[in-house]
């Protein structure tokens, strides 16, 4: 007896000292391992619904709505819909695709829509046909429209009737494209209108012999800006979409939970995450046309949400609103997205209740992402053991000037110590596809690294840069290129510099993003140089924006210079210029601040320079 009590205190010691040391050493761990276990759980569910024959979206969808069909699927505004009303008014826009528009398997089909039912039962209703559909950002104006149509070799595109007055640039651009208007009636002659047929359709299935699905073919376009200027159409495979359907279970959703969306659908983050997140859970959406940060609390209390999704700036919206009695009544319990600041999310915790922040990252392009599935606040996710076995990545050393990879004498890139900023880089594998975008196939070939760690290796860039502490948490540090991220949108810096090129009184310009205090990510700011003879019109200036950009691409910030500097190749040399900024005493040159109250470009002084980075003059 003494013997065993010696060995059961000697076994307890020892547990006691392993505790101890893992709590000291590893307190991740079995955070770390629960996180992987289900992963594990749900990828071995999608595997077991893939060899049942459900192996796409649009099947995940489909098994749902037979599952559970009265089931609420999405409320929006005064109407709501079950699965089985979203599955056969899908139906009804499938048999109008098929019968009166002629549209057929392999077509691709452009659908520029706001937030509203009738986006998801056209999208579905093409996928029930076997079309590629290409989701267009409701806010591209003119050529870049234009450019997108092309792209991705759309025939036909299908407009809400709301967006109606971007239907002549289409026409005059391309008279090849078939347009159709979600309407009963059509205002235009060249358009035809849906609704009136689709009423009168059949909720049936449609017959469609449809090949069989190959998980890396192509289900969607998502439009996404990069360093050619203009957007361009990443190609999203059956396989991804499938994979981003797991986001809101992974971050500790569930069926009974109801989840407000705010953000846009052509968004992948609402489209793939957000609507996709809800049908494999079994959950409902609460879809709204726009964020609305005076109605936010509102609609939560309203209808009884528990989930919502947010990128950062929402969050910060939020928080710099008044106080309202709904914002302590309410029952949300989960926030999920990415871009959330910290100061940011510690207020928003603090003033909001014990809302559980679920911080993340991802790619339209490829698999690779994060989560945060932590209390610890900053972080975008975790660079552990575990985490790498579902998704393999690295942190490889780069170039401070020129961004690429940092190479050895035998070619090999150098992985970044931790506590050191390191580019993200991902094998191409199955489990992280990337298809490419359409078009030119430069683009695609621009964002992959070949003979990464050895011959014949392929790693997929991001662009992004990250920092791995000691502690193994990853950290978003910023992201490299001609874009930047303002007001939740990729920025295309060459795109707005051929924008303002069109103004007759500039003669040279470069773009690029500043950080403003209380902001996320980066406000657009111009470095001007003026023709010969020619002053700066701020209002034409302003005029021309108001025709030409979206809103979240204009520069608040103009800097006037005699010229500006340039490599030997010519390519501009910004680095000064960002760290410069837009602070008076820091910028020799003339600097103008965009005032859209008076439609014009005003002088910056230094008691407006304090006004903003006070946060008294709004951006």
């Amino acid at each position: 007896m003494i013997m065993l009590s010696l060995v059961i205190s000697s076994l307890a010691a020892g547990l006691f000292t392993l505790f101890v040391l893992q709590m000291k050493f590893y307190p991740y761990f079995w955070s770390d391992l629960m996180y992987y276990a289900r992963l594990r759980r749900v990828g071995r569910s999608m595997m077991a619904r893939m060899k049942s024959g459900v192996v796409t979206y649009l099947h995940n969808f489909e098994l749902q709505a037979r599952k559970s069909p009265d089931k609420t699927f999405i409320v929006f505004e005064d109407h709501i819909l079950t699965y089985r009303d979203v599955d056969e008014r899908s139906n009804r826009f499938a048999h109008v695709f098929q019968t009166h528009c002629g549209f057929k398997c392999g077509d691709v089909v452009a659908l520029l829509m706001r937030n509203e039912t009738d986006f998801i039962c056209v999208w579905f209703g093409l996928c029930k046909l076997g079309c590629e559909v290409a989701f267009l950002n409701f806010n591209v104006k003119a050529e870049s429209l234009h450019h997108c149509l092309r792209s991705c070799a759309a025939t036909a595109l299908v407009i809400g009737s709301d967006v109606m007055g971007c239907v002549d640039e289409v026409m005059l651009k391309d008279d090849r494209i078939d347009v159709w208007v979600s309407s009963d009636v059509s205002s235009h002659p060249d358009v035809s209108s849906l609704l009136d047929k689709v009423n009168a359709a059949s909720p049936e299935k449609p017959s469609v012999n449809l090949p069989q699905t190959k998980l890396m073919s192509n289900f969607l376009f998502i439009f996404t800006s990069g360093t050619t200027g203009l957007p361009k159409a990443a190609r999203i495979s059956h396989m991804k979409a499938v994979m981003c359907m797991a986001f809101l279970r992974m971050c500790g959703a569930c069926a009974d939970d109801k989840v407000y969306l705010t953000l846009p659908l052509y968004h992948m983050s609402a489209s793939l995450l957000g609507i996709g997140g809800c049908i494999h859970l079994g959950a409902t959406c609460v879809l709204k046309r726009k964020f609305s940060a005076s109605q936010f609390w509102r609609d939560c209390v309203k209808y009884d949400v528990t989930v919502f999704q947010y990128i950062g700036e929402l969050c910060r919206y939020l928080i710099h609103q008044p106080k309202t009695a709904e914002e302590a009544l309410h029952r949300v319990r989960l926030a999920a997205g990415s871009g959330l600041r910290a100061d940011v999310w510690r207020e928003f915790v603090r003033r909001f209740g014990k809302i559980q922040i679920r911080e993340s990252y991802g790619l339209t392009e490829a698999s690779i992402g994060f989560v945060n599935y932590t209390d610890e606040v900053g972080p975008i996710g975790r660079a552990t053991y575990f985490n790498k076995l579902s998704l393999p990545f690295e942190f490889v050393k780069c170039d401070p000037q020129t961004y690429e990879p940092v190479r050895t004498d035998s070619g090999r890139c150098v992985n970044a110590s931790k506590g050191e900023t390191g580019l993200l880089v991902a094998p191409v594998t199955f489990s992280n596809p990337f298809l490419g975008y359409a078009g030119d196939k430069s683009l695609s070939e621009k964002k992959l690294l070949r003979d990464v760690f050895k011959k014949g290796d392929v790693y997929f860039n991001t662009g992004d840069l990250m920092l791995q502490d000691h502690r193994d948490f990853v950290y978003f540090k910023d992201r490299i290129g001609d874009t930047f991220r303002w007001k939740g949108e990729n920025v295309s810096t060459l795109e707005v510099s051929e924008v303002l090129g069109c103004l007759d009184f500039l003669q040279d310009v470069s773009v690029y993003g500043v950080t403003v205090p209380g902001y996320e990510g980066r406000a657009g700011m111009a470095a001007v140089v003026l023709k010969d003879g020619q002053g700066l019109d701020g209002e034409r200036f302003y005029s021309h924006l108001l025709h030409t950009l979206p809103l979240y691409a204009w520069p608040w910030f103009l800097r006037v210079q005699t010229s500006l500097d340039v490599t030997e190749t010519f390519k501009q040399r910004k680095g000064a210029l960002v760290e410069q900024g837009f602070n008076p005493d820091a910028v020799q040159q003339p600097l103008y601040f965009l005032d859209t109250a008076k439609k014009n470009y005003i002088p910056l002084t230094a008691p407006l320079y304090e006004h903003i980075i006070s946060g008294k003059t709004r951006l």
